[in-house]
């Protein structure tokens, strides 16, 4: 099929973690293969619902199965919802009359996995975490290729490639753009910045920290840029909003290609994404994964921290006390964040999205 027209189904959906790879291995198609047909497949109630529109692509939708955790009636239910889902997928598949089907997991992906293989559909999957999905498990015994962000995840036949990503922030050249980044987040652009985030949706106890960390912070004699998340700023005991000339807070970064290019050291969260983002600009960080949950976002850092380009703080060490422990030592020697800094980019994939881009046409026959 060389040079000719293909259509690629992309599935995948919930939340961002899902989206935000599909949607930057979607652009590297159509920047690649112009010829290519594109459509994305979720469901009515996710964030793809007004991300995907607003990236310009067409989106299906199919009913959501949720896998229940516990006996109960939706445990019942499941065979009668997955057929009514899997029927819904093949409609979408043939109605796409697809090439090749492209799945990043999530509930969508296990249905539309299921229906490509009854239809002989090759599928290729993209897996953003450490520890797979069981979509992803599933879909990964037929699949024509499986591609993984990090390579510790453990899937047959699984190809290191790293997390597609926006290329605003793959190719970001932190130096060049650190003096605009940080005027442009009205911070001082001589001045050594800690960028402190729990992510869109913020962290409690990473805010915590920071607003019970002012006197380290002034110690310290660098500047912090803290992004809280939406409705959770820190505020001092008469309501008022904290803020001084070391630390200044936000709800919300559009763009974290600047974040990434102010910061000299970032204190975050773990999720796929950010271990990935962070690694391909060499940004030296601090990790304190999630509390709960199976242990994924320690296994997304491993293989940063272990190269010397990040650290490992459990959240309940997380604390004030850790921060006037550990943080001066990180900055009083610009030696060690630059050490941090080659060895994050040792470990970082910018072009995650095209080597995808290629399997995918590899898998639909395109030459």
């Amino acid at each position: 099929m060389s040079g000719a027209e293909f259509s690629v189904v992309l599935a995948g959906g919930g939340t961002a973690g899902h989206i935000s790879p599909m949607l930057a291995i979607a652009d590297a198609i159509a920047r690649t293969r112009p010829q290519a047909r594109i459509l994305t497949v979720g469901t009515a109630s996710g964030m793809e619902t007004t991300l995907v529109p607003a990236a310009g692509y067409e989106l299906a939708t199919i009913p959501r199965v949720p896998m229940p955790r516990r006996p109960t009636g939706d445990l019942l239910r499941l065979p009668s919802r997955l057929s009514g889902a899997i029927n819904a997928s093949e409609r979408i598949l043939r109605e796409a009359d697809a090439s090749v089907l492209v799945g990043v997991g999530g509930y969508v992906s296990a249905p539309m996995y299921l229906a490509a293989r009854r239809l002989q559909v090759p599928v290729v999957i993209h897996e953003a975490n450490a520890k797979p999905g069981l979509a992803n498990r599933l879909g990964s015994r037929w699949a024509a290729a499986v591609a993984v962000a990090f390579d510790n995840t453990r899937l047959p036949a699984a190809q290191w490639v790293g997390m597609p990503m926006n290329p605003a922030i793959a190719y970001l050249d932190r130096a060049e753009h650190r003096t605009a980044a940080r005027r442009a987040l009205g911070l001082d652009p001589e001045k050594r910045t800690l960028v402190i985030t729990g992510g869109s949706s913020g962290a409690a106890s990473i805010n915590k920290t920071a607003a019970g960390s002012q006197e380290v912070f002034a110690n310290l004699n660098v500047q912090v840029l803290h992004i809280t998340g939406r409705g959770k700023q820190n505020v001092d005991k008469h309501g008022e909003l904290v803020e001084n000339e070391y630390y200044r807070q936000v709800e919300y970064v559009d763009g974290m290609q600047n974040a990434y290019a102010a910061a000299d050291l970032l204190v975050a969260r773990a999720g796929a994404a950010t271990v990935c983002e962070v690694s391909a600009v060499g940004l030296p960080a601090i990790f304190v994964p999630l509390p709960h949950g199976n242990g994924e976002q320690a296994l997304n850092a491993a293989g940063v921290v272990s190269a010397g380009g990040a650290q490992l703080v459990p959240d309940a060490a997380f604390t004030p006390e850790w921060a006037a422990a550990h943080l001066p030592g990180l900055f009083g020697d610009e030696s060690t964040l630059a050490q941090m800094s080659t060895a994050a980019q040792s470990m970082g994939i910018r072009d995650a999205d095209e080597q995808m881009a290629r399997l995918v046409s590899r898998a639909a026959g395109v030459q």
